[in-house]
C-alpha cells in the first residue's frame, strides 16, 4: 500500500505539472503573444514527449523497476517546470511543454508497479484507482494555478503578466518532493527492492521481442489513445473553450473544466473495479467487451457534447463524457497485466505510449490553429473515438477467448501461454517462477462457469476469494 500511495502522490504531481498551463492560456497567450496555431503546438508538444519516454519507461521498469525508473524522470524533468517562468517567446513556451509533458511517462512506472504489487483478481482495481487519482492532477492545476495567480495578485500586488511566472514554482516544488519521497520510502515489489537478474544484457532483447511481437498490446495502444489521448486533449483545450465560447471569468472557466479532470476520483476506479467485476462471471471476454461498451458509448457522448449550445447542456454532457472516457482508461488497465508478464513493462508502456499519441493526432487534426471550431473539433474526435474502439473485436486470448467468432480453446492454459515467453534454459534458472504464480491465478479469467474445472485442487477461486499479493 505505500507503493500505491506513492505512485499515485508522484503521478498526480506529474499531471499538475504538465497541464498547470492551460487554465492560465488566456494570460499566458497575451503576454507572449501567443498566436491559435501556436497554443496549439504547446498542447501538442506537451503531450508529444510523453510517447517515447513511455516506452522507455517501460522498458527500464522491466530492468531496473518501478522505483528508481519513477524518481529518475520526475528529477529529470522538474528543471523544465522550473524555467517555465523564464519563457519569453512562442519556441520556449512551446519546449518546456515538451519536457515538462515526459513527466507522464511515470504512469507507466504507476501501472508497472501495481501490477507488480496486486494479484490478478484486484489488478484492475489497483490499477484504476491509482492512475485515476494520479489523473485528478489535471482537473486540480485547473483550480490551483488560477487560485494561485489570484493569491499571488492579490498578497503581493504583482502584475497578471508577473504573477503567473511566480506561480509555476508550485507545481515544480511538488514534484520534486514526491522524487524523493518514491526514493527513500518507496519499494519495488512485496519481497523487497528489484534486483538485476544475471546477464540482464541478454534480458533486453528478449523483453523487446516478446513485448513488440504481442498484437494485443498493439491494438490497447490503438485504442488507449481515443479515452487516455482524448482526456490529455480534453484537458488542453477544455478551459480556453468554455472561456472563449460562452464568454465567462477565467476562474470559473477553470472550476469547469476541472471537473473533467477531477472525475478521475471515481470514473477510472469505477472502470477498473468493473473489469474486476465482470471477469469474475465472464471472465476475460467480459473484462473485453465492457471495454468496448462503455468507449464507444463516450465516443458518442463527445458527439453530442460538440453540439449542444447551451452552458447548462454543456457541462452536463461534459461530465458523462468523461466518466465514459475516465472509465475506459480503468478498463483497459484491466486487460494489459494479462497480455505479457515478462514485458509487462513494455506493453504498458505501449499502451500508455498510444494514449499520447493519440492526443497528439487528435490535436493535429481538430484542434490545431483555426481550421476547426473547437465545438467541431470535438464532434469529430468523437467519431474517432467510435471508429477506433472496433479493433478490440479483434483481441483473443487462446485460453480465454476474446472476440465474437471465437472461445476459448479446451486444450489451450495459462502455463502454455505464458511459459512461451521463456527458454528452457532461463526456465532451469528458475526465471519463470513470478510468470508461472501469474498463470495459477489468472485461471479466474476463465469465469465462474469453467473456473473451477480448470483450477488446481488447492486452488478455490470465488467471488469472494480475499485479495492476495504476488509478484
Amino acid at each position: 500500500m505505500r507503493a500505491f500511495h506513492l505512485s499515485l502522490l508522484s503521478f498526480f504531481a506529474c499531471f499538475v505539472s504538465t497541464f498547470a498551463a492551460p487554465p492560465l492560456l488566456p494570460i499566458i497567450r497575451d503576454n507572449l503573444n501567443l498566436t491559435a496555431a501556436e497554443i496549439g503546438y504547446a498542447g501538442i508538444a506537451s503531450v508529444t514527449g510523453a510517447i517515447v519516454a513511455r516506452i522507455a519507461m517501460g522498458a527500464a521498469c522491466d530492468t531496473v523497476g518501478p522505483r528508481l525508473a519513477s524518481a529518475s524522470l520526475i528529477l529529470i524533468t522538474a528543471p523544465a517546470v522550473f524555467f517555465t517562468p523564464t519563457v519569453s517567446s512562442p519556441v520556449s513556451f512551446v519546449l518546456v511543454r515538451f519536457l515538462t509533458g515526459c513527466s507522464l511517462a511515470t504512469f507507466v512506472s504507476t501501472q508497472y508497479w501495481m501490477s507488480s504489487m496486486f494479484s490478478s483478481p484486484v489488478v484492475g482495481t489497483a490499477n484504476g484507482v491509482a492512475a485515476g487519482w494520479g489523473n485528478l492532477g489535471g482537473g486540480a492545476t485547473q483550480l490551483v494555478m488560477p487560485f494561485a495567480v489570484t493569491l499571488i495578485r492579490r498578497s503581493t500586488g504583482a502584475a497578471k503578466f508577473t504573477a503567473w511566472r511566480i506561480a509555476f514554482y508550485v507545481p515544480g516544488l511538488f514534484q520534486m518532493m514526491t522524487a524523493f519521497a518514491v526514493l527513500i520510502f518507496g519499494q519495488d515489489l512485496p519481497d523487497g527492492n528489484f534486483r538485476r537478474l544475471e546477464n540482464s544484457g541478454d534480458e533486453i532483447p528478449q523483453i523487446l521481442f516478446h513485448g513488440v511481437r504481442n498484437y494485443r498490446g498493439w491494438i490497447l495502444a490503438l485504442t488507449y489513445g481515443y479515452c487516455f489521448g482524448v482526456e490529455l486533449t480534453m484537458d488542453n483545450v477544455i478551459a480556453e473553450y468554455f472561456y472563449d465560447r460562452f464568454n465567462l471569468e477565467l476562474q470559473t472557466a477553470g472550476m469547469i473544466a476541472a471537473s473533467f479532470g477531477l472525475a478521475n476520483l471515481i470514473s477510472r476506479p469505477v472502470g477498473g473495479r468493473l473489469s474486476d467485476e465482470v471477469a469474475k462471471r465472464f471472465g476475460m471476454r467480459g473484462r473485453l467487451w465492457t471495454l468496448w461498451l462503455v468507449q464507444t458509448l463516450g465516443g458518442v457522448l463527445c458527439v453530442i457534447l460538440g453540439r449542444v449550445n447551451s452552458l447548462g447542456g454543456s457541462i452536463v454532457v461534459m461530465i458523462l463524457f468523461s466518466f465514459f472516457c475516465q472509465a475506459a482508461c480503468g478498463l483497459t488497465f484491466g486487460v494489459v497485466p494479462f497480455v505479457s508478464r515478462r514485458s509487462l513493462g513494455l506493453i504498458s508502456g505501449m499502451t500508455g505510449g498510444g494514449g499520447n499519441v493519440g492526443a497528439v493526432i487528435t490535436q493535429l487534426a481538430f484542434f490545431r490553429g483555426s481550421k476547426y471550431s473547437k465545438e467541431t473539433g470535438i464532434t469529430y474526435m468523437g467519431i474517432m473515438i467510435i471508429c477506433c474502439t472496433l479493433p478490440l473485436c479483434l483481441i483473443n486470448f487462446p485460453q480465454w477467448g476474446g472476440n465474437p467468432s471465437s472461445s476459448s480453446s479446451s486444450s489451450a492454459t495459462e502455463e502454455d501461454y505464458y511459459m512461451a515467453e521463456w527458454s528452457s534454459q532461463e526456465k532451469e534458472r528458475g526465471l519463470h517462477q513470478a510468470s508461472l504464480k501469474f498463470a495459477e491465478n489468472s485461471r479466474r479469467e476463465r469465469g465462474r462457469r469453467s473456473a473451477c474445472n480448470t483450477a488446481p485442487a488447492n486452488d478455490t477461486p470465488s467471488s469472494s476469494s480475499p485479495a492476495i499479493f504476488a509478484v
